[in-house]
């Protein structure tokens, strides 16, 4: 779709509306002119959203629609997925509110794939809670994929720093079995065209940690980086796909080194995360890479221990939203150039002259 004649609709789940979820949500959504960029449609119950503008003493006021079709522009769009009250109780998780975070981000989700809302943001889950009411996967990037049909990679950015990981939501002690030369290569392959779509890197740079203390020492702490990192680098290479490393995960995200590069693949989840949230906790924003939708949300969780309490910072939800839009665009950008490529010149058929060929005189 071309996105300089089409406002973009961004579907928001809401995730577990005991934590800052609604909260961040409507603080995001609080000024009037956001309406300008996109149209917002959020799904979950009306009356929840009435109960917390009213908590927070926000002025957010609703369009109550019964599906994402019927969204307006200009106007904060509900899709009103339970019309009975509501029990709320910030600060702690119910059964109630873990299948209406479900819920929400089903119906989000089914109207991404209908091509009903262009882009999906999502407020936190509590993945512990969700699992136990009948959600089969340990967070949303295992729901995506599923429902999508296609692997993707949990990508944490902000606009100068990057980090996509190899291994999410497993036991540390399951790590090294689920790292290999293959995966690597994949991953690399479609964080490289990531880059290069959806945030418009012609030539990215991508560096990979070790999986060991000083990745590996030469061997001295560790086979994985001279068996499976290595050898996974130079094939990319030989592909030519600018990628660097192994380099030990303790150094590495200095300012002067991660900065040359364009994105960094990391072993596992807390080996990036954890030093990506403390550089960049209120701006970062985890996106899904390498699906054919667009999915983003905050680099943070449910917050019960300040749920209510007016204490939530919107800021990360906020870049979450901006995010995908700007990944919307680029991507709009990037199949628009595809598509006015050259297309081969059909072949001539017996009385038609190829304009481009001079033809012999006679």
């Amino acid at each position: 779709m071309n996105s300089k004649h089409h406002k973009p609709r961004v579907g928001i789940s809401i995730g577990d509306y005991n934590g800052i979820g609604p909260e961040i949500i409507l603080k995001s959504l609080k000024d009037k002119a956001i309406t300008d960029f996109f149209t917002p449609i959020i799904f979950g119950p009306g009356k929840l959203f009435t109960y917390q503008k009213n908590f927070f003493k926000l002025q957010n006021n609703f369009n109550y629609i019964e599906e994402a079709s019927q969204a307006q522009n200009g106007k904060l769009n509900i899709v009103n997925l339970w019309k009975d009250n509501l029990n709320v109780d910030l600060g702690t998780p119910t059964e109630e509110s873990t299948k209406m975070a479900i819920e929400s981000l089903e119906a989000a989700t089914n109207a991404l794939i209908n091509g009903e809302i262009d882009i999906l943001v999502t407020a936190p889950i509590n993945k512990d809670e969700m699992m136990k009411h009948g959600f089969a996967h340990a967070g949303h990037t295992g729901y995506l994929e599923e429902k999508f049909g296609k692997k993707g990679l949990m990508f944490l950015v902000t606009d100068d720093l990057k980090v996509a990981v190899s291994t999410h939501h497993i036991p540390i002690a399951e790590v090294a079995q689920n790292i290999s030369k293959e995966k690597i290569k994949k991953q690399v392959k479609m964080l490289h065209q990531c880059l290069v779509e959806d945030f418009c890197i012609e030539k990215p740079k991508i560096a990979i940690l070790g999986l060991n203390p000083h990745a590996g020492d030469g061997g001295v702490i560790g086979n994985e980086e001279r068996e499976i990192i290595e050898p996974a680098i130079k094939e990319l290479r030989d592909t030519g796909i600018l990628v660097f490393g192994p380099f030990p995960a303790d150094s590495y995200f200095q300012p002067s080194k991660y900065k040359n590069y364009d994105a960094v693949l990391a072993m596992y989840h807390d080996q990036g995360l954890a030093p990506f949230k403390t550089l960049a906790y209120e701006e970062g924003v985890n996106y899904t890479a390498g699906l054919p939708y667009i999915r983003t949300s905050p680099d943070h969780g449910v917050a019960y221990d300040i749920a209510g309490k007016n204490l939530a910072d919107e800021q990360s939800f906020t870049e979450a939203i901006f995010m995908g839009l700007k990944i919307f665009k680029n991507r709009s950008e990037y199949q628009e150039l595809l598509g006015n490529r050259l297309q081969r010149r059909r072949q001539p058929t017996g009385n038609e002259v190829d304009e481009d060929v001079p033809t012999e005189e006679v």
